[in-house]
């Protein structure tokens, strides 16, 4: 973050600074961690339904904190320190991040989608990193906390920045756009995730569509050109509809599904025919990376450029990410998230891998609403269809997946949580064994690969 002073801080956050003084220092980064406060730090204490910032404004201050941003002052005033008063540390914090990223000129891509925004949001990143100084969203910061936050580690070095935001309710990505402001705007397809809170696909491809609300005047849109529903967007933008379909101006052919090893394919573009090596399984990749080449090209990168970024992807976190153990062992570690989409796509690459027994380990997925048990069922009867081996199904509404996979005449074994299932797990990764872990996030999945690995350390 470039430096900013009080009275600048004072003035975008419509607050009042409640004992200025001269000589007060500018502040250089902006947290909202009681727990990991840089020194000359501006702290936001956040309110949630079971917490309150405000509560650990003395322990920030403590830890070196220059200044607070609150809704509510603290009894005792410190004559050392700075204190902003807002009506709102959550809308304050949003006005904040807008007013700073006014301050660049930057191109900035913001994503959006229903499956594979991080995926594609790491591809475009590594595209653009061929040539230019990025800034990224980190990990899991694509919320209302998350997103400021990221916008305010902008500073001059940056050439780009590429912001992934997420939502699970209409209004969300209007309220995110307004602070990213994009010059170019991402939705990587429609699906039934979040569904529970947006009644139809018509109502995620609503809610998803609010991107478009906030892009810069002679913004471009990119899109995925296999979705259907995507297809009936017609925004008032340049758009770029990326793909194996006729429609699309950036056309994925000649695919090669290599396995666990990677996707090799020809792209053709308007600026010509190139081949790219995608480092990650799953057909699905191609259109992170003919969405990374469109915006590529868009912003002066050569094919070149284009096909090394695409090479040197590399996932983050529980995305897909593949683990060697002993005695060819594979562990496919997907757990970062799950719906109907991103598990299908998931079962299809345990299919396709070449081992001597396919073994999926599902749980719960969430937010479906009233699509939970028949989805659920699906996947069971999926991945008898695909040919997978035997499925270990965790969680109340995996019993689904179960009984889907037993009704297909397939075998499956439930268990209600991951540590009763822990050890017919170990005992089923035996000695060339391909396994796929994959449940919605809230499952914490990634205890069951982390035993694992440990199994074998």
């Amino acid at each position: 973050m470039e430096p900013m002073s009080i009275r600048e801080i004072e003035k975008a956050v419509r607050g009042v600074w409640w004992n200025p003084r001269e000589g007060a220092e500018d502040v250089s980064s902006v947290t909202t961690d009681s727990r990991n406060v840089p020194a000359g730090s501006l702290f936001i204490p956040i309110v949630g339904e079971k917490f309150d910032g405000h509560r650990f404004i003395g322990a920030a201050l403590d830890q070196g904190a220059a200044g607070v941003l609150c809704a509510k002052l603290p009894e005792d005033l410190r004559h050392d320190k700075f204190y902003i008063k807002v009506a709102d540390t959550r809308l304050a914090l949003k006005d904040l991040a807008r007013h700073y990223r006014e301050k660049f000129t930057i191109p900035v891509v913001q994503i959006t989608g229903s499956v594979g925004k991080t995926t594609t949001k790491d591809m475009i990143a590594a595209v653009l990193a061929q040539k230019y100084r990025v800034l990224k969203t980190a990990e899991n910061f694509n919320n209302d906390i998350g997103t400021p936050l990221t916008l305010l580690g902008l500073d001059h070095t940056h050439e780009a920045a590429v912001i992934e935001t997420g939502m699970n309710h209409f209004g969300e990505i209007r309220y995110l756009g307004e602070m990213v402001q994009p010059d170019i705007a991402v939705i990587s397809n429609i699906g039934d995730a979040h569904i529970e809170f947006l009644g139809s696909r018509e109502g995620i491809l609503k809610a998803k569509a609010e991107i478009l609300e906030n892009l810069r005047p002679g913004g471009t849109v990119i899109l995925n050109g296999d979705d259907a529903l995507l297809n009936t967007l017609t925004p008032p933008f340049e758009t770029l509809r990326c793909g194996q379909g006729e429609n699309c101006a950036y056309r994925v052919g000649e695919i090669a599904d290599h396995g666990v090893d990677g996707i090799t394919c020809c792209l053709t573009t308007p600026q010509g025919e190139y081949r790219l090596t995608i480092p990650a399984p799953g057909e699905h990749m191609v259109y992170s990376a003919s969405m990374a080449a469109a915006i590529g090209e868009k912003l002066g990168l050569t094919a070149a450029e284009i096909a090394r970024g695409v090479a040197c992807y590399t996932p983050t976190g529980s995305r897909m990410r593949v683990l060697r153990l002993p005695e060819e062992r594979t562990v496919l570690d997907d757990c970062y998230n799950a719906n109907p989409q991103s598990v299908t796509a998931a079962l299809e690459i345990l299919a396709k891998t070449d081992c001597a027994q396919r073994v999926a380990v599902l749980g719960d997925m969430g937010e479906l609403g009233d699509l939970t048990a028949q989805a659920h069922y699906n996947m069971g009867a999926l991945a008898v269809m695909l040919g997978i081996d035997r499925v270990i199904a965790i969680g109340t509404h995996a019993a689904k997946i179960a009984e889907g996979v037993d009704c297909s005449g397939g075998e499956a074994l439930h268990f209600a949580t991951k540590e009763e299932a822990l050890p017919t797990i170990r005992a089923q990764l035996t000695p060339q064994t391909a396994m796929l872990i994959k449940a919605s996030h809230a499952m914490r999945f990634g205890q069951l690969v982390e035993a694992l690995q440990a199994s074998y350390d």
